[in-house]
């Protein structure tokens, strides 16, 4: 399944297809190759600001140290999910929070953003089959910009560009590492499936409780407008 940019058109369309009922959220995903939680930013984005929300800006956004640390502490709370706090503080994705809240759990640091873009050549490192896929939503949802994820995933600019190409011509399934398919199903202690296991489950309620939050919020839409 080949994958689109988004234009501006393209995410008025998909907007406008939730709004009317014309179309399902799945039926969206599938048709526009964009995940879920893009959908739910679009029209959270869009009944804020219109369509200027929608507009991807090519600077750099800061973020301060207060902010950063706010918003982690606030998801750590219990009481929002990666898609409230996002929203709530303006964060550009919920990648950038999880990458946060990650530092943040391993006792690192919270700094501010700095002022520009590294030039800095990441290198390559392996990765799972869920890293590469989100890896490839995240550059295609963001124009294709393959510096950017590699710099924010951490990997290196032909990864990414390798992964996106390969996912183009074959979907997900050409995304999987044949050399370490064995190896991840073979050689897994029981700790480690368990673990596996969990975070399947934690991300599985995370998308059912964005998706939750949306319904309730174009339940809310469509009362207003009557």
């Amino acid at each position: 399944m080949s994958k689109k940019a988004h234009s501006l058109q393209n995410k008025i369309k998909v907007i406008e297809a939730m709004k009317n009922g014309s179309h399902t959220l799945s039926e969206l995903v599938f048709k526009y190759t964009v995940s879920q939680g893009t959908i739910n930013n679009w029209v959270y984005r869009y009944e804020k600001h219109g369509v200027a929300g929608l507009n991807v800006s090519s600077s750099w956004k800061k973020y301060s140290k207060e902010l950063k640390l706010a918003a982690v502490q606030d998801y750590l709370s219990g009481d929002y999910s990666y898609s409230e706090v996002t929203r709530n503080y303006e964060i550009s994705s919920t990648t950038l929070l999880r990458k946060w809240i990650k530092k943040y759990t391993s006792h690192r640091e919270l700094k501010d953003t700095s002022k520009g873009r590294t030039t800095t050549m990441t290198k390559g490192r392996n990765t799972t089959l869920n890293e590469r896929i989100e890896i490839v939503f995240y550059c295609i949802e963001n124009g294709k910009d393959y510096q950017t994820a590699a710099e924010t995933f951490k990997v290196s600019y032909q990864q990414v560009y390798q992964w996106v190409k390969k996912y183009e011509n074959g979907g997900e399934e050409a995304l999987r590492d044949k050399r370490g398919r064995k190896k991840e199903e073979v050689e897994l202690s029981a700790e480690q499936k368990m673990k596996l296991e969990m975070q399947k489950i934690e991300r599985e309620n995370e998308r059912l409780r964005a998706e939750n939050a949306f319904l309730k919020k174009l339940e809310e839409i469509e009362r207003r407008r009557r």
